[in-house]
């Protein structure tokens, strides 16, 4: 098990360096209220955008009177939107998260505090939900930099406990989630039932997703030979093997495989999918992958 003195998510150096990103949707959602996000949407806010061709129906008082004198045709000024995002953290604290140093579940937690901070100080509204086989723990929706402790303080509090059950637990949250925006998943996606009809629930739901599929190096290139007896750290299920060359580069064949086939699965429904190892930079991963695949810029 981990370590309860858990070390410090982000050190304060770092925010600095993320105040100057935001989150980035690659789709168009309309939010309960106004916002600070510029959207790509025209309103009726005080900053001019663009003119189009007015139609019956349109309200009169945004017409071009200057225009139309000039040209004796009719348009309709418009103006930049300022939309509400709801952005969405969903990480995975199954018992399989509690592997390596540091364990993936730290490692996801520096992930959803700096997204999450990205977040809040754009003033967009942030939830984050913990689940293994259920939803576990759940933070309401956060906005602004006074909410900033409630979310370090909730990520900190979150252990790894129980099995794995994507399907179950992003079907509760597709049920029970009421706005639209970007989701971000956190997992190994290390699930017996698979990946394909929890990420289908999301995708059904019109939401922005990406996932960040998180290994640790020991998964990856695994330091064991010899005759053992593994044991399912979440379910107790026992395999007794004998680890040598051969099955170690058919180990690495079928990881590859699985990484390979989650990207194909979520490429092909738009879904933004990248891999790290809990080796990587934690700052290269925010500020440069995550830069490159258009989650914030």
């Amino acid at each position: 098990m981990a370590d309860s003195r858990s070390p410090v998510l982000i050190e304060p150096q770092f925010l600095a360096r993320l105040e100057q990103l935001e989150l980035v949707s690659r789709k168009i959602f309309l939010g309960r209220m106004k916002g600070e996000r510029r959207s790509k949407r025209k309103g009726q806010s005080v900053e001019f955008a663009d003119y189009r061709n007015y139609v019956v129906g349109d309200d009169l008082r945004f017409l071009d009177w200057n225009l139309y004198a000039r040209l004796d045709r009719l348009f309709l000024r418009l103006f930049m939107e300022e939309e509400d995002l709801h952005f969405y953290i969903l990480l995975d604290s199954s018992l399989s998260m509690d592997f390596g140093e540091p364990t993936k579940l730290h490692y996801a937690k520096q992930i959803a505090a700096a997204l999450g901070f990205i977040g809040l100080v754009n003033l967009d509204r942030v939830v984050v939900e913990a689940f293994n086989e259920r939803l576990t723990q759940t933070l309401p929706p956060l906005r602004g930099r006074r909410s900033l402790s409630r979310l370090f303080d909730f990520l900190t509090n979150i252990e790894a406990a129980g099995p794995s059950d994507l399907a179950q637990a992003l079907r509760s949250f597709s049920i029970r989630s009421s706005g639209k925006g970007i989701v971000v998943v956190l997992s190994d996606f290390m699930d017996k039932g698979g990946y394909e009809e929890a990420l289908r629930y999301l995708v059904a739901r019109q939401m922005d997703v990406f996932v960040l599929q998180i290994f640790s190096p020991e998964e990856i290139e695994p330091g064991i030979v010899g005759d053992l007896q593994l044991v399912d750290v979440e379910d107790g299920d026992l395999a007794e093997i004998t680890v040598n060359g051969p099955l170690l580069r058919r180990y690495r064949q079928n990881l590859a495989a699985f990484r390979a086939e989650l990207h194909e699965f979520c490429t092909r429904r738009g879904i933004g999918c990248l891999f790290a190892d809990t080796q990587t930079p934690f700052d290269r991963l925010v500020l440069t992958y995550f830069r490159q695949r258009g989650l914030v810029r």
